[in-house]
C-alpha cells in the first residue's frame, strides 16, 4: 500500500503577513490565516484540525489624557482606529518538550498587538488549542509596577495605527471620560488609577511599548549541571522573543516541565519576564534564533533581527545571564555585527541556519519588501562576516524564506505568488526548479493553481524533504456559486529531495535506476544521497526522531515494486552501523549489523527499528509483528502472508529491540546495584526516575537465557539476592484489574489473568498490556501510546537509557545514572519517538512517522 500524495490543504481564512506557515518539531503545521490560526497534520491535509480563534481584547488602560491632545499629531492614529476584527500577524513554534505533555507551544501576536502562548488540548478533547499564558497582560502589570519608566521612545516613532487605543480623558471637574468602549472597565478602576495625567507623547510612548509585532522561541537551552544542585530544578529553557513597534525586544523564559502528563488540564506553565534588549530604533519585523552547538561545554546563542527601518543586526547572546540572571538586560547581548545600516527599504524576513560544511559558521538570509534578498556568511568564532551577494529574487516583498540541507539549498517566497529554489555554490545563489517526479494529488477537488494570487510563508519539513508554502487565492478566479465563498486560502506541498545540492555526488544506485524509468538518473541519485543524509542528522540526540517525510518518500519508491528503497537502506546501514563505503551484498551487511548491535548507539538502534517496522515491513501491522515476536520459531502460522524477503528484516528488528531490551533491564538492576552500594533505597517522587518492575525482569532474563549476555546474568543474580531492596514495587504477583485474579509474567508485551468464572463451560481470560518500559501490567488510567510499534507505557525511562554509546553495563550512562536521575521527555524505549495519548479520529494528534 503506497502512500497518500502530497495533497493541497483548504483554508477557510487568508494570510496577511509574511512567516504565516510554521512547522513544528513535532510535525504539526501551524498557519496564520485571517483571525485563526489552523493546525493540522501534513499527512491528513483534509483531516481533523487544530483551531486558535482571535478575538477582540478589552483595551488596556495605558493612562489618562486631556481631550484636546488627542488632536496631537502622534495619537491621531489612536483617535481614529475602529478595527473591531483582529487578525494574526505572527507565529512561532516552540522546540518540543515545552508543553505539559511533551509537546510544543505555540505562540500567537494579533494585529491588536497583543500575545498569548497556547498549548495542544492533549488532555481536553476538543479542537480548539488552550491558552496557557497572556504575555502581554503579563507584560501590561510589569509596566504598571514600573510606572512605564525609562520608555525613551520618542513620538515621531508612532505615525502608524497602534490597536492598544484606550484613551481615557479628564474634564475639568476631574471626572473621567471616554471617546472608546473604556467607559464600563473605567468605573471598575480605584480613584487613584485617574491620576495624574499623561502627555500624548508619553501615552504614544506607552502604547509601542506594548504592541508587539513579532514573536520567535529560541532552540531549547540546557544549564550546566553543577549550577543547579537540587535535582528537581530544570536545566533546560526556552526564550520567547517578543518585539515591538518600539524597537525593544522583551525576553520570556520558559522552563521545561519538571515532568510530564497526559492527564492533568491544569499543569502550569513556568515562564518569567527577564527583561529588554533594545534593538532597533524601529519596529521590530522579524527575528531569527540559532543555536551554535560545535563547542559542546559552551554552545552559543544568536539573535538575528530586522526592523523595518531597514537595519540587520545579529547579537551573540550570553548564554550564563539568560539562564540564570534574573534580569536580562543590554548586557545580556553583544552586538556582533549590523550587517545592514538604516536604508529606506525595510526588513520583511530573515532565516539562519549552521553551515554543513563549517559547524562555526553562520549563513543568514534577508528578504526585504522590495523583493530583493541578501546573502550572508558570518564566521562566529573569529566575528567575521562576510557578504555574499544581492539577488533580485522577486517582484514584490519577501514573504518567506528557509534554509535546507544544511544552507545547501535557500527557498524564497513572494507576494508575487512565486515560489523559488536556491543552491548555494561556494559564495553565490542559482536558481533551480523545485518541481520533482515525485507522486502529486490528481484532487480534483481541488482549485487550479492558476486561481493562486499570492504567496505568504514557507516552511521546511523536519527532514528536509519537502517544503510547504501557503497561498491566497484570487477571489475572481474560484467558482462565485460555492468556492469564492468558504475558500480563502490553501497549503502546498513540494518535494526537495530530488534535488542537486552537491556536485560530487556520485549514484550508488545505478544498478537500481533502470527499474524507475520514470525517473531521471541523476534524481535518483539525489534522492539516495539526500535521503542518507536526513538520515544521519538524526544521529544527533538532540534531534527529535521525527521523519514522517523520509518515510513518505521511501514508501512511494517502494509502491513500484522496485529494490531502489531496500538497497537504499542497506547503503545506509553500511554506512553507518558498519562505516564501510564497500558495495557488500545485502545479506552480509544484514549478518555484519546483527553481530556488532551491542556495540551500535542507542539512538541508531532506534532509526534501525523504524525503518523496519515503517518502510521494509510496511505490509506488516504492529500487532502482526508482536505476534511474531511471541512465536520466532513458527513465524509462518502466525502470519502466512509473510514475505520471504521480509524475513531477514523481521529478524534484524526482533534482535534489535532483543538488545534494547537487555540494555534497558541491565540499566534498572545497575541503578539498583549503585543504589546497594550507597546504601540508599530508590526514592519514589515526582519528576525522579527509580527502577521498578525488577521482578518482571528477572523472570523475562530467566524465559531468555539463551540469548541474554552473562554480564547482564550476573548483574541481575546479585542485585536479586539482596532481599532487602526487593519491594512491593518489584512483586512478580499482579492482579487483573477486571476481576481482581492473579496474572502470571509469560510474556513482556501482554498477560492473561487467571479467571476461574465460567459462562457456558467457557472461561474468560482477560488480556491486559503490559508497560513497555517496566513490562509491569497497565493500571486503566490514560497511557502513553507509541504510534510506531504501538506500545503502551505507564513509567518513563530515565533519559540516560537513550543515550547509551553501547550495551556495556559499567558505563558512564548507567553507573552514571543513579535513583536521582530525572525523567527524560516521554519517549519510546524501542523506537525513540515521542509518546503521546490516543486520541480519537476526529481530534489532531502528532504523527512523527
Amino acid at each position: 500500500m503506497g502512500p497518500t500524495p502530497l495533497q493541497s490543504a483548504m483554508l477557510m481564512g487568508s494570510p496577511c503577513f509574511p512567516n504565516a506557515i510554521s512547522w513544528s518539531d513535532d510535525n504539526l503545521i501551524a498557519v496564520a490565516s485571517a483571525h485563526f490560526v489552523t493546525i493540522l497534520r501534513p499527512d491528513m491535509p483534509n483531516g481533523p484540525r487544530g483551531l486558535i480563534k482571535v478575538l477582540p481584547r478589552q483595551p488596556l488602560i495605558l493612562g489618562f489624557l486631556q481631550r484636546q491632545d488627542l488632536l496631537s499629531g502622534c495619537l491621531m492614529p489612536t483617535s481614529l482606529y475602529r478595527d473591531d476584527k483582529p487578525v494574526v500577524r505572527s507565529i512561532s513554534w516552540s522546540p518540543l518538550g515545552m508543553a505539559a505533555n511533551s509537546g510544543c507551544l505555540l505562540a500567537v501576536c494579533t494585529s491588536e498587538g497583543h500575545v498569548k502562548v497556547y498549548r495542544p488540548p492533549f488532555c481536553d478533547f476538543c479542537a480548539e488549542w488552550i491558552e496557557v499564558v497572556d504575555i502581554t497582560e503579563r507584560m501590561y502589570e510589569y509596566f504598571q509596577l514600573t510606572e512605564f519608566q525609562d520608555t525613551g521612545i520618542p513620538s515621531s516613532d508612532f505615525s502608524e495605527v497602534p490597536s492598544i487605543r484606550p484613551c481615557l480623558l479628564k474634564k475639568a471637574s476631574g471626572q473621567a471620560d471616554s471617546i472608546t468602549s473604556n467607559d464600563e472597565r473605567s468605573k471598575k478602576l480605584p480613584e487613584n488609577q485617574f491620576s495624574p495625567l499623561i502627555s500624548a507623547d508619553e501615552y504614544a510612548s506607552r502604547s509601542a511599548m506594548l504592541y508587539s509585532l513579532v514573536v520567535s522561541w529560541s532552540p531549547l537551552l540546557r544549564v550546566a549541571s553543577e549550577f543547579y544542585p537540587d535535582p528537581n530544578t530544570c536545566a533546560s529553557v526556552s526564550l520567547l522573543a517578543v518585539g515591538a513597534k518600539s524597537g525593544k525586544i522583551s525576553f520570556w523564559r520558559f522552563h521545561q516541565p519538571d515532568c510530564y502528563t497526559i492527564e492533568e488540564r491544569r499543569a502550569p506553565t513556568a515562564v518569567k519576564f527577564v527583561g529588554f534588549l533594545r534593538a532597533h530604533n524601529s519596529w521590530i519585523t522579524t527575528m531569527s534564533w540559532l543555536l551554535f552547538a560545535y563547542e559542546s561545554s559552551n554552545p552559543l546563542i544568536i539573535l538575528a533581527t530586522g526592523s523595518s527601518d531597514g537595519s540587520v543586526k545579529v547579537w551573540l547572546g550570553d548564554t550564563d545571564k539568560l539562564l540564570k540572571s534574573s534580569e536580562v538586560d543590554q548586557t545580556s547581548f553583544l552586538l556582533l555585527k549590523e550587517v545592514i545600516t538604516v536604508n529606506a527599504v525595510p526588513v520583511s524576513v530573515l532565516s539562519v541556519t549552521v553551515h554543513v560544511q563549517y559547524p562555526s559558521k553562520m549563513l543568514l538570509a534577508i528578504g526585504k519588501v522590495s523583493g530583493s534578498i541578501e546573502i550572508w556568511i558570518c564566521d562566529i568564532s573569529s566575528r567575521e562576516f562576510d557578504k555574499l551577494g544581492s539577488y533580485d529574487a522577486h517582484y514584490y516583498g519577501v514573504t518567506g524564506l528557509t534554509w535546507a540541507f544544511g544552507g545547501r539549498f535557500l527557498c524564497s517566497c513572494s507576494q508575487d505568488n512565486l515560489l523559488r529554489g536556491w543552491i548555494l555554490h561556494e559564495r553565490c545563489l542559482e536558481e533551480i526548479t523545485i518541481l520533482s517526479e515525485m507522486p502529486r494529488s490528481n484532487d480534483s477537488t481541488c482549485p487550479s493553481r492558476d486561481a493562486f494570487d499570492s504567496c505568504f510563508g514557507v516552511a521546511v519539513s523536519p527532514g528536509n524533504l519537502i517544503i510547504a508554502t501557503v497561498h491566497c487565492f484570487d477571489v475572481d478566479k474560484l467558482n462565485r456559486m460555492y468556492e469564492g465563498r468558504i475558500l480563502k486560502a490553501a497549503i502546498e506541498y513540494f518535494w526537495i529531495g530530488g534535488l542537486q545540492v552537491d556536485d560530487w555526488l556520485k549514484s550508488p544506485f545505478s544498478c537500481y535506476i533502470e527499474e524507475l524509468p520514470s525517473f531521471p538518473e541523476k534524481e535518483l541519485t539525489y534522492w539516495g544521497a539526500n535521503v542518507i543524509w536526513s538520515l544521519n542528522q538524526y544521529q544527533c540526540l538532540d534531534k527529535p526522531l521525527i521523519f514522517w517525510d523520509i518515510i513518505a518518500a521511501l514508501l512511494a519508491f517502494k509502491d513500484n515494486k522496485s529494490k531502489y528503497v531496500e538497497h537504499l537502506v542497506i547503503k545506509w546501514l553500511s554506512l553507518s552501523f558498519l562505516g564501510s563505503h564497500l558495495n557488500l551484498p545485502a545479506e552480509e551487511v544484514l549478518s555484519r549489523v546483527i553481530s556488532r548491535l551491542s556495540d551500535i548507539p542507542s539512538r541508531l538502534l532506534h532509526l534501525l527499528n523504524i525503518m523496519c517496522r515503517r518502510v521494509m515491513l510496511a505490509q506488516l501491522d504492529a500487532d502482526q509483528i508482536t505476534r511474531i515476536n511471541s512465536k520466532v520459531q513458527n513465524i509462518e502460522v502466525v502470519c502466512p502472508v509473510i514475505e520471504e524477503q521480509m524475513t531477514k528484516w523481521i529478524e534484524i528488528l526482533l534482535v534489535s529491540e532483543r538488545e534494547l531490551r537487555e540494555r534497558q533491564i541491565g540499566f534498572s538492576f545497575s541503578a539498583v546495584k549503585t543504589a546497594m552500594s550507597h546504601l540508599e533505597e530508590p526514592p519514589a517522587q515526582p519528576g525522579r526516575w527509580y527502577p521498578v518492575g525488577l521482578a518482571q525482569m528477572e523472570k523475562w532474563v530467566a524465559l531468555n537465557q539463551e540469548h541474554v549476555r552473562d554480564q547482564l546474568k550476573f548483574i541481575v543474580s546479585k542485585v536479586t539476592h539482596e532481599k532487602r531492596f526487593v519491594t512491593k514495587r518489584c512483586s512478580t504477583v499482579e492482579s487483573c484489574s477486571y476481576c481482581s485474579a492473579p496474572v502470571p509474567f509469560d510474556s513482556p508485551e501482554f498477560g492473561f489473568c487467571q479467571s476461574e468464572k465460567c459462562t457456558g463451560g467457557n472461561v474468560k481470560r482477560h488480556k491486559l498490556l503490559r508497560c513497555a518500559v517496566s513490562m509491569e501490567v497497565c493500571p486503566s488510567s490514560p497511557l502513553w501510546l507509541c504510534v510506531c510499534c504501538h506500545r503502551y507505557v505507564f513509567r518513563l525511562a530515565p533519559e540516560a537509557l537513550f543515550r547509551m554509546s553501547s550495551s556495556s553495563l559499567d558505563s558512564d550512562s548507567s553507573n552514571g545514572s543513579s535513583s536521582r536521575a530525572v525523567s527524560s521527555k516521554p519517549l519510546c524505549p524501542f523506537c525513540g519517538i515521542l509518546l503521546q495519548r490516543k486520541q480519537p479520529d476526529f481530534l489532531l494528534s502528532t504523527a512523527p512517522v
